[in-house]
């Protein structure tokens, strides 16, 4: 053979098989990048071909789907109540990606979960048929949250105790999702939600951690009561009143100046919310003993999920003592959010015991066919002992009986509470957030409930934990012990 007709095609034999290695790597490599690729129309077309699974509370969908009138997107994403429940579904959208419970639960939604092919769903490469996701929320809780924050701004989360069933998630203002799901009209709406100050697309529920103010107090007492700093809440204390923090020349104020607050025991000085006392006892135990309490509690925990990811409630380190004095007092660089507020009253009104929060009971697929159930692997930690959990519940029940938490009394009903004034601004130059963490127990049921109020209309000399969250919690314990 000619040398250079031999060189030839032997070039044109190797370009054959680049071209060969080149297509294998695209159609068995590059596939499935090239699938998932956001910009790829075809998945959007795909997503939207047929009716989306739904998202269940109280056995009702609270979603559905309607056929587009025109365009190669055959379906939408529909929602009842939407506003009501947007902080539990999120939303699925033609042109964003999807939020929430629709983000999570994507794949189970649309079909594309392989958990719901069949044998021929596989053969044939069909959709199938989608799932849907069973959640834990109880409407009435859910409405009396939503009802009782109204205009404020603000969040509230309640939980069972005793199973770990999140109730309620609010979040106000709100939403319509509905308003984001059709393509051509979700851009003008987008942009309106995005600049709007009061930020409703923000879950305050479960991602806006701020300072808990007092309601930490409640980690504090549990952390000195653990470690024997204290046997009792009716132990007095070591505390100055007024309490100079140390290293500094200033004085620590507490809200009630007539308030019995010097050396007052753990119980008086959660009923009148003494600054000096739990000032004084952090710096006594240290700031080590009080955060290895908050992270027990799931401070610092930043994979909480429920199954959404809450944003990370924070208790620092690397503090000096007067620092330390502030984190007392759940100031300084400590911040929570309502959820994990919600999580400190479950666990001591669970005797100690904290069930991992969860608002999904199950997935099933599109027969109805479970497909995990979460009720049933929600694990349980113990927090404190009994003993602790017991002294705890007195004393926030001492506070909602004759304390600075009466706006939260139901009749028939045990409550226990802790309100929360937090520092806004520097030097609390803003309106400071108000808080209340409860729980309520009667008739065998029992929940827990926090909730934050950011803003209000209120004026800056009535802002307080009593005035303005203990009703609203007043209103979800009510819902949710049917009382």
């Amino acid at each position: 053979m000619n040398k250079t007709i031999r060189r030839t095609s032997v070039f044109v034999l190797l370009l054959v098989f680049a071209l060969l290695i080149r297509a294998t790597w695209v159609q068995y490599y590059d596939g499935k990048a090239l699938a998932d690729d956001k910009y790829n129309r075809r998945n959007v077309i795909q997503t939207y071909a047929e009716p989306l699974g739904n998202i269940i509370v109280a056995g009702r969908s609270v979603t559905g789907s309607a056929r587009t009138k025109s365009g190669d997107l055959a379906y939408k994403r529909t929602y009842k109540d939407g506003a009501l429940y947007a902080a539990v579904t999120g939303y699925a959208s033609q042109a964003y990606a999807p939020t929430q419970l629709e983000g999570i639960y994507q794949d189970l939604l649309n079909g594309t979960d392989n958990r719901l092919k069949t044998v021929m769903d596989t053969v044939t490469g069909k959709r199938a048929e989608p799932g849907d996701v069973v959640t834990t929320i109880d409407p009435a809780v859910q409405k009396a949250a939503y009802d009782a924050l109204g205009a404020k701004k603000g969040a509230a989360v309640a939980i069972d105790p005793k199973t770990g069933k999140i109730l309620a998630v609010v979040s106000t203002p709100s939403y319509d999702p509905t308003s984001l799901t059709d393509a051509n009209t979700a851009g003008p709406a987008w942009k309106k939600l995005n600049a709007d100050p009061d930020k409703p697309l923000t879950n305050r529920a479960l991602r806006q951690p701020l300072p808990p103010g007092s309601t930490f107090k409640l980690v504090v007492a549990a952390a000195a009561l653990e470690d024997g700093l204290y046997s009792s809440v009716d132990q007095h204390t070591a505390s100055p009143d007024p309490y100079t923090l140390p290293g500094t020349t200033r004085e620590l104020s507490n809200e009630n100046p007539n308030a019995p607050c010097e050396n007052a025991s753990i119980r008086t000085a959660l009923e009148y919310s003494c600054n000096n006392v739990f000032a004084r006892m952090a710096v006594q135990l240290g700031q080590d003993k009080v955060r290895a309490m908050a992270e027990k509690f799931g401070f610092n925990d930043d994979a909480q999920d429920v199954p959404v990811r809450a944003y990370t409630s924070v208790y620092p380190s690397g503090m000096n003592e007067s620092s330390t004095a502030l984190t007392g007092i759940g100031q300084f660089d400590v911040t929570a959010t309502p959820l994990q507020m919600a999580m400190v009253s479950a666990a001591i009104a669970n005797g100690g015991k904290l069930v991992s929060p969860h608002m999904v009971a199950q997935i099933t697929d599109g027969g109805g066919d479970v497909l995990k159930n979460y009720d049933d692997s929600a694990g349980t930690k113990e927090i404190v002992s009994s003993s602790t959990a017991e002294q705890l519940q007195s004393a926030m029940q001492t506070v909602v009986e004759k304390g600075t938490g009466t706006n939260a009394r139901i009749s028939g009903v045990t409550v226990g509470g802790k309100t929360g004034t937090a520092q806004h601004g520097e030097n609390n130059s803003q309106t400071p957030y108000a808080w209340f963490t409860s729980y309520g127990k009667a008739g065998g049921k029992e929940v827990a409930v926090a909730v934050v109020v950011e803003q209000s209309n209120a004026a800056r000399s009535e802002v307080s934990g009593n005035g303005l969250a203990a009703p609203v919690a007043k209103a979800v314990m009510r819902a949710a012990l049917k009382n």
